[in-house]
């Protein structure tokens, strides 16, 4: 099997196996290491063709092969490149691929519209972590931005094509696990838009799993829309009986009020069991649902800010342990 090593970091991995998915496997492994793992808006894993469009996961690879040494010309993108033996890569140890990277997020910033604070994608929006951790603090574009008129695609699913990235995501979902796309990319160049064939609904059984997969907020729950800020509500684990996808999901709640439905995201933000609209859209009770416990949320999201888990094992400690000093208890608690 081929090794390659990222950033000083070696692992060995199955013939096939792309950049960014041996980045993943090292980040897996060692979370110390997870600073070797290149951003991603478009790739997903469970999506078949995806990657390859926004160029956000750019690395350099300095040495291309034990057998061809030779540096690669330019960066290139991780998630459609594989692994040769003997590779060697640069994420974040590359001075001139963080400069290239920073190039990519402008180009991504140029038409999408300060909307941060009125989008329910805030706080857990992918191009929000890519341009505070890789973008610049200031846009040299200064021309008018790009625009479209709103349409309608159904009752369930808010489309801003303003704040599209086109990562093509959404359209792969449709084309890959529903059972009729009506929507896709109408148009060419900087025109190109997210659009349905004749005015079309999107009303199909899968259909709500496009506002998972959507990195920006160009794509939201119309039964969330402005309930409330993702950090104000408590995520839960949860399951039911569903004879169309496994019903394995996410409640968002606020009190005991189920605000919204969505599918478990693992630690790259992609969701390994998709969900039906039954359960996103139509199951808000929380007594159709069996809870499993609180989410777990990586502390370093806003959403993990909330301190929902520490509240849960407050209540689990209320009653004081024998013999054990109030102090102590405080102690273990906030250590936990």
């Amino acid at each position: 099997m081929p090794k390659v090593t990222i950033d000083g970091v070696m692992i060995e991995v199955p013939e096939g196996t792309t950049i960014l998915q041996a980045a993943r496997m090292i980040g897996e492994r060692n979370k110390a290491d997870r600073h070797v793992v290149p951003p991603a808006m478009c790739y997903y894993t469970n999506l078949k063709t995806s990657g390859g469009y926004c160029r956000s996961c750019l690395v350099k690879v300095s040495k291309g092969s034990d057998r061809d040494p030779r540096p690669m010309p330019k960066p290139v993108a991780s998630c459609r490149t594989n692994v040769m033996d003997g590779m060697e890569v640069q994420n974040t140890t590359s001075p001139e691929l963080l400069d290239a990277r920073k190039g990519v997020v402008e180009f991504l910033l140029i038409n999408h519209p300060l909307d941060c604070p009125i989008c329910d994608q805030a706080g857990e929006c992918h191009l929000q972590d890519l341009s505070y951790e890789n973008g610049t603090e200031a846009s040299r574009y200064e021309f008018e931005r790009r625009t479209f008129v709103p349409i309608d695609i159904g009752d369930t699913i808010k489309l801003h094509m303003t704040r599209c990235i086109l990562c093509y995501r959404c359209v792969k979902v449709a084309d890959q696990i529903t059972d009729g796309r009506v929507h896709g990319v109408i148009n060419r160049g900087d025109v190109s838009e997210i659009s349905t064939y004749i005015q079309n609904a999107v009303d199909n059984d899968f259909s709500g799993n496009m506002i998972d997969v959507c990195p920006v907020g160009a794509l939201t729950d119309r039964t969330f829309r402005f309930a409330s800020r993702v950090w104000f509500t408590k995520p839960e684990d949860a399951h039911r009986s569903c004879e169309r996808c496994s019903g394995r999901v996410v409640l968002w709640l606020k009190g005991n009020e189920v605000l919204r439905v969505t599918g478990r995201k693992d630690q790259w933000g992609e969701v390994k069991e998709f969900i039906c609209n039954t359960c996103r859209f139509e199951k808000k009770d929380l007594a159709d649902w069996k809870v499993e416990g609180p989410r777990h949320i990586d502390r370093h999201s806003v959403i993990g800010q909330g301190h929902y888990e520490l509240e849960t094992k407050q209540q689990l400690l209320k009653a004081p342990a024998p013999n054990v000093p109030e102090l102590v208890r405080n102690k273990e608690l906030k250590e936990r």
